[in-house]
C-alpha cells in the first residue's frame, strides 16, 4: 500500500487552528488542472443510469462541468444558495474532532491537491477530485445535506463515549459506499464509488458482493476495509429514511447496546439481514489468494543456486 502523504500531527505551517487554507486557485498548474479534466470525463461518461439522481442534479446545479479543478469562490456561492454548505480547503486528513466541528457547521473539508497519472485508478488517501467530485454533489441536496450536519454533531457526541470507530462505519457504508433503491434498480450515492470507474461497475454489475437492505445497528457492528474493494454494500430506500433513522435515534443507548454485540467480519451475512443480492465473493476469495501467493514468496526468496 502507498504511504499516507498528506498526514500531519498539527496544522501544518500557513493552515489556521481548524487547519483550512487558502485554495490558491491560481497555483494550480496545467496538469492538474488537465488530470480533474480526465477523471471528470471518465466519470461522468459512465455515471448516468448508475449514480443517484440527487447527484447528477447536482453536478449540474452546481456547474462542474466547467473545465479545470473548481475554484471554491465560484462554487461556494452556488452550494451555499442551494444547501448553506461550503467547501473549505485542507491540506490533507485532519482530526476527527476538526473533520466533525466542520461537517456540523456545514463546512466540508477538501484535500488541496490531486493525484498523479500513475494514481489514476487508486489513491488510498482522499484528493481534490474525490472530495469534491465524490461528495460535493450530494451536498446540493437538502436531505442529504442535512444529514451530513446531523452525522458531524453526532460525531462530536461519540467522542465523550469511545464509540467513534462505530460512527465511523456509518460513514463508511453511507457517506462513502452507499447504494441507493431508485426507480427500481440500484443506484450509487456514496463518494467512494462515484470518484471510482473500477468500484462504479464493480458495485452495481459484479455478483461478487452482497448488497443488503440497510439497518443502522447491523452498519454499525460491521468492520469495513480501506485497501479494495468492498464485499458488503447497503442499500437505503431512499434519502429521507437515511435522515430520518439517524435524526430520531438516541445513539447514547444505542452505543451501550453495541458495546456488547461482537463486530461483523468484513463480507459476513446474518441470518436476520434482508438481502437483496447475496454475493459469491469470487473477488475477494481471489484477491485472498493473490496477496497469500505474495506473502509465501516473499518470505521464501530462492536460495543460493536457485532460480
Amino acid at each position: 500500500m502507498a504511504n499516507f502523504q498528506h498526514v500531519y500531527d498539527k496544522p501544518p505551517i500557513g493552515a489556521n487552528a481548524d487547519w483550512t487554507i487558502p485554495q490558491d486557485w491560481e497555483a494550480f498548474s496545467a496538469d492538474e488542472h488537465a488530470m480533474w479534466d480526465r477523471l471528470f470525463a471518465r466519470q461522468t461518461a459512465m455515471l448516468p443510469g448508475r449514480a443517484a439522481e440527487a447527484f447528477l442534479r447536482g453536478i449540474d446545479m452546481l456547474r462542474l462541468e466547467r473545465p479545470g479543478i473548481p475554484n471554491y469562490q465560484e462554487l461556494n456561492a452556488r452550494l451555499m444558495a442551494a444547501t448553506g454548505w461550503q467547501v473549505v480547503a485542507v491540506p490533507g486528513l485532519v482530526p476527527d474532532d476538526v473533520f466533525f466541528d466542520h461537517l456540523a457547521n456545514r463546512r466540508f473539508p477538501a484535500g488541496n491537491f490531486i493525484r498523479k497519472p500513475e494514481q489514476i485508478d487508486y489513491l488510498q488517501e482522499p484528493d481534490i477530485f474525490h472530495d469534491v467530485f465524490g461528495h460535493v454533489p450530494m451536498l446540493a441536496n437538502p436531505v442529504f445535506a442535512d444529514y451530513m450536519a446531523a452525522y458531524g454533531r453526532g460525531g462530536l457526541r461519540s467522542l465523550n463515549f469511545a464509540a467513534l470507530h462505530k460512527l465511523a462505519r456509518l460513514y463508511w457504508y453511507t457517506v462513502e459506499f452507499g447504494l441507493i433503491e431508485e426507480a427500481g434498480s440500484l443506484r450509487i450515492y456514496g463518494a467512494g464509488i462515484l470518484s471510482s470507474y473500477g468500484e462504479s461497475m464493480f458495485a452495481l454489475d459484479e455478483h461478487s458482493p452482497n448488497r443488503i437492505y440497510f439497518d443502522l445497528m447491523r452498519v454499525m457492528r460491521s468492520e469495513y476495509r480501506i485497501d479494495d474493494y468492498q464485499q458488503n454494500y447497503f442499500v437505503i430506500g431512499s434519502l429521507e429514511q437515511l435522515l430520518e433513522e439517524t435524526v430520531q435515534t438516541d445513539f447514547a443507548p444505542l452505543y451501550t447496546e453495541l458495546s456488547q454485540l461482537p463486530d461483523i467480519k468484513v463480507g459476513n451475512l446474518l441470518p436476520e439481514d434482508r438481502v437483496i443480492t447475496r454475493g459469491t465473493q469470487a473477488y475477494a476469495r481471489k484477491a485472498a489468494l493473490e496477496h497469500f501467493a505474495l506473502n509465501v514468496d516473499c518470505s521464501n526468496p530462492p536460495r543460493s543456486g536457485e532460480d
